[in-house]
Order: structure tokens, then sequence, then C-alpha cells
């Protein structure tokens, strides 16, 4: 079926963006994959190419476009390169919100041109060794001292970490207050305290830098605080959730018909027993299970879009969405690199680094079972 999302402006942008991908990051995103990181020329050359804060007012060096259609582009690109080192997705889909919509204009004047520009990198401090999808669990604490914050405590498997300028640290300001005690701090590279652990090694992923952040009484001002009170944090991350899910689940369905598109293509070149291995019923049972499956997904997706541009998208319409695409996109990646067999096993093969790319997609912005939790407490019973 025709996709009906994007308008000709959306198009011009992704050639734009594809022509960049071409130019400035497939070449090289083998060697980053081997370094573990992305060296940050590349976001200033992404920053000047328009391709960062879609929604920045245009004062800042944004665009002042709030169209999640451009941030669609960006993660379909990205992915269709098969260039996972890339922590685009989360500055522009999960970030910009946090520092377009809740900074004062002073916070906005300090920070907004350097993000648009790809000059300041920026990265979201959520999980903990000890707290993971359950965020009221956080240790990390901020204790205020007149103008500043004390703030101390360890995060973990923090995409953007090491080269990151910018840190929304979710901290406790009220230990006692539950989720009524969380507040949102902007940490700054070179705070005294402010220290980066390793740079952690995964499964897949391995050009985009992941890492453990420590603080260690960090004095953090409080015009560095999100929000015109101690207090607001929970709330904050909540409004913010169901855009970080969808931005998941849109490069769920990108990967998903990537993988699938280069297999019906392999299928078609590969041969046994005489003939391609596309002309067996199996194989084309399963190929058009998936690409079913795929295609169902896609169309869904692209109306969750449209739902959040319209800021009708809820919480549970964006949970649906995350687990059921990144659930789907691991099975498909899984039944294609067992069509490619042998050669599926081999790196030099995009199936095979698609695989391990994939596997963290159902476990990091809310895993499948806390993505079910939230839709099934929506029932009344």
């Amino acid at each position: 079926m025709r996709r009906d999302l994007f308008d000709e402006e959306h198009d011009l942008f992704r050639e734009t963006v594809r022509e960049f991908m071409s130019r400035e990051v497939v070449p090289h995103h083998d060697q980053w994959e081997k370094d573990g990181i992305v060296p940050r020329e590349v976001w200033k050359k992404a920053g000047e190419l328009g391709m960062f804060g879609f929604s920045i007012p245009e004062e800042y060096g944004g665009s002042g476009i709030s169209d999640f259609r451009y941030n669609t582009v960006v993660v379909e690109e990205i992915i269709r390169a098969g260039a996972s080192g890339l922590g685009f997705g989360l500055h522009n889909d999960i970030m910009a919100p946090y520092l377009v919509d809740m900074t004062n204009d002073e916070q906005k004047r300090r920070w907004l041109p350097g993000f648009a520009a790809g000059e300041l990198i920026t990265a979201i401090a959520m999980t903990e060794p000890g707290a993971g999808s359950d965020l009221q669990g956080v240790r990390t604490t901020a204790r205020r001292e007149g103008d500043h914050y004390v703030v101390n405590g360890q995060k973990t498997f923090i995409t953007n970490g090491i080269n990151s300028d910018l840190v929304v640290v979710v901290a406790k300001t009220d230990p006692e207050a539950g989720a009524k005690g969380t507040t949102l701090l902007v940490v700054e590279r070179g705070m005294e305290g402010f220290t980066r652990g390793r740079n952690l090694e995964k499964v897949g992923m391995h050009a985009q830098d992941t890492a453990e952040l420590f603080f260690d009484d960090v004095r953090v001002p409080v015009a560095n605080r999100l929000g015109d009170a101690d207090g607001q944090g929970f709330v904050q991350l909540m409004v913010n959730l169901p855009q970080e899910r969808l931005s998941i689940a849109v490069a769920a369905v990108a990967a998903a018909e990537t993988v699938l598109e280069s297999t019906i293509e392999y299928c078609r070149n590969r041969t046994a027993f005489g003939r391609s291995i596309g002309k067996f019923q199996h194989t084309r049972f399963l190929l058009a299970e998936l690409a079913t499956e795929v295609e169902i997904a896609r169309h869904y997706v692209d109306k969750c879009v449209r739902a959040l541009n319209a800021k009708e998208l809820t919480a549970v319409d964006a949970a649906k969405a995350k687990w059921w695409t990144t659930e789907l996109q691991n099975k498909v990646v899984d039944r294609c690199l067992q069509l490619h067999g042998g050669y599926g096993y081999m790196l030099e093969y995009p199936v095979a680094k698609a695989w391990l790319d994939s596997r963290v997609q159902t476990i990091y912005g809310g895993t499948t079972e806390i993505m079910k939790e939230i839709i099934g407490r929506s029932f009344e019973f």
C-alpha cells in the first residue's frame, strides 16, 4: 500500500540526509565500530545541514518546526545506512523536548544554539545499577545548598555518555517523597566531581558510546534545574516518554524493512539444489508472513507520528507501538539471518550486524514487559 505520511519537503530533506550518510558516515562507520565512538566532527557537519533541533525556535538556531516527520526521516536514513553508532535519535527525539519545552529563556540562550549546531551533544541519565524501568527507585541525590545542588550518585548504560556535553540527570531532591521528590538537573561537561567511567562493551551498536557516569559532590547551579521548582522531574519524564518510545518504534520498523528488503534480494540470487532459495515454498511463505507484519506495523507507526504531531499520542498508543515493533524487529532479523544460512552469521553480511544491533530494542526505553503493563493498566476491571 502507498505510504502517504510525507510531503514534498520531507522527501527533499530525505535526499539531503541520505547524501550526508553516504558521504560522511557509511565510509567510516566500520572504523567507528572498532573505535567504539563516533567523532564529534560528524555531529557538527550534521548540524550545519540542519539535522538537529527541528522544534528549536529560529532565534536559537533551529528550524522552528514542530513536525516529527523530519525526525522520522533522520532515524529512517540512519537505519537504512546501518549507522547504529550515531546517537542523533536520542539528541533529536528524546533530548530536544526537555531543552525546548522545559527551559526558561536564559537556559534556551545558553544551550539551544549549540544543540542545533551539533556543538553541544546531549544525553539523559536515568538508569542506575540498581534502577532501570523503575524510575522511582533512583538513588542519585541532589541536596540543596544555597544557589547550588550537591549531586551524588552513579548512572549506567548512558547513550552518548562519552561525547555528551549536557546531561539531564534524574535525581532525588527529596528521597522521602517518592516520585514527587524527583528533579531533573542539567550537568555540564567540566563540572568538578563529574566523571565518566568505562565506554561499555556491548553485544551490538559498537560505535555508539555508552558509558557509566559518576557524580561525587558535583555542585550544579539551581539555574541548571529544569522546571521552576523541585519535584517536577517524574511528571516531566512521563510527558516525554511517549515520543521516546515512538522514536524507537520508528527505528524498529525501518530496521525490519531494511533487513527484509536485502534478504528478499539474497533469496533471489542464492541457489540450493539447482534453484534460487526464493523458489522454495517455505521461503516464500516465511517472507510473505514477514512482509505482511512489517507493512501493518509501518501503517500503525505512521499513524502514531500523525497523532504525535496533533498532540494526541497517548502513553498507551506509544507503548503498543514500542513493544510490538521491537519484538517484530527481532523476529524479522532472526528469520532473515536463518534464510542466509551460514553467511548470515558472518559479520561481512549486514544481516549479522543487524541481528546484534537489534537485540537491545526490546529493552531500552522501557522493556516489553513494562510496555504491556502500561497497556494493561489502561483497562477498567
